[in-house]
């Protein structure tokens, strides 16, 4: 860890002393920081019972989307004694009062899951906090459509995996809706595009407005599906440029079967050809899509591929759709 140290007038090595709170530079010795609060984990065990191991002795964080913070006293189930049919009692009851919270916290056990599996989706700098920003963000979405008392009797897991979909779009982090079927607990693909189209009208009509879900292009998911194909370093960097080029031209194609058509183009001239096939698995798009795209982007090809990865001769050579 790098912090500016005034004395040595740049940024040094810092040192943090435990016990006494302090941060200190580690080329001068200045005292940076003093009294610091450790927020680490304390492992020491607290508990009544020799025989618990539990080092926790607090509860969770404070969660703005639930009722009560997320700090309320929870009664657990009685281990016996004389009080314990009071105590049953009184559990059931607070479980009784609590209902809408008890949904609440499912739903986001769920989708904080879901967003676990995704990690292999990511493939970027700072993951974790990626992944910590879309769980929260989906989990809004959830609260917002739980408020509506819309989404009663439909089939969760697809509305779950939809509010984790829509919070990858609004935040510049789109995946497709097969990639988000692959981490759902079961949910089709058409299952979680009609939930995602269902939470869209729903907030729509609450908001009085169209809701963002951001804009979606080719190059968000190039890289990934190049990984996928185990594609070289120039190729991907070849690939790129023909997507950048591609959105300029009127290419009536989703973004996704954009980047398909020219990965394929991409593999088809350098010497580790992949099939049409594979293509197709790595990317979730139909080869038929594949040719379709391909058969609108071939009149463009020669100001799509860049003259460095390939001679105008071979491009020309690439057989007609």
């Amino acid at each position: 860890m790098e912090t500016y140290c005034p004395d040595c007038k740049k940024s040094t090595e810092v040192v943090f002393d435990h016990s006494a709170g302090d941060t200190v530079c580690y080329e001068c010795g200045l005292v940076l920081e003093a009294h610091s609060i450790d927020e680490t984990s304390e492992w020491r065990t607290f508990a009544n019972e020799s025989g618990d191991n539990d080092p926790v002795r607090v509860g969770g964080p404070s969660n703005p989307l639930l009722a009560d913070g997320g700090l309320s006293t929870v009664i657990s189930k009685p281990a016996g004694g004389g009080h314990s049919d009071i105590l049953s009692s009184l559990g059931r009851w607070q479980n009784r009062g609590t209902g809408n919270d008890r949904n609440l916290l499912i739903a986001f056990k769920a989708i904080a899951t879901m967003a676990d599996r995704s990690v292999k989706l990511f493939i970027v700098n700072k993951l974790r906090f990626l992944i910590g920003f879309l769980k929260d963000r989906a989990c809004e979405i959830y609260k917002k459509v739980e408020d509506l008392k819309s989404v009663r009797g439909r089939n969760q897991d697809a509305i779950y995996a939809a509010c984790l979909y829509i919070a990858c779009r609004q935040e510049d982090r789109p995946r497709t809706v097969k990639e988000i079927c692959s981490i759902a607990n079961g949910a089709t693909k058409k299952e979680i595009g009609r939930a995602k189209e269902f939470i869209v009208k729903q907030l729509e009509v609450e908001m009085g407005q169209s809701m963002d879900m951001g804009t979606i292009h080719a190059g968000d998911f190039l890289r990934r599906f190049c990984s996928h194909l185990g594609m070289t370093n120039q190729a991907v960097k070849a690939a790129q440029e023909a997507v950048q080029k591609a959105e300029e031209l009127d290419i009536r194609r989703s973004p996704i079967s954009i980047a398909a058509a020219i990965i394929y183009i991409i593999t088809q001239l350098s010497d580790d050809k992949k099939p049409l096939k594979d293509i197709s698995l790595a990317t979730g798009v139909a080869e038929g899509t594949i040719r379709n795209s391909y058969k609108d982007l071939h009149p463009h090809i020669l100001k799509l591929i860049p003259s460095s990865f390939a001679k105008e001769e071979d491009i020309r050579n690439l057989c007609s759709p």
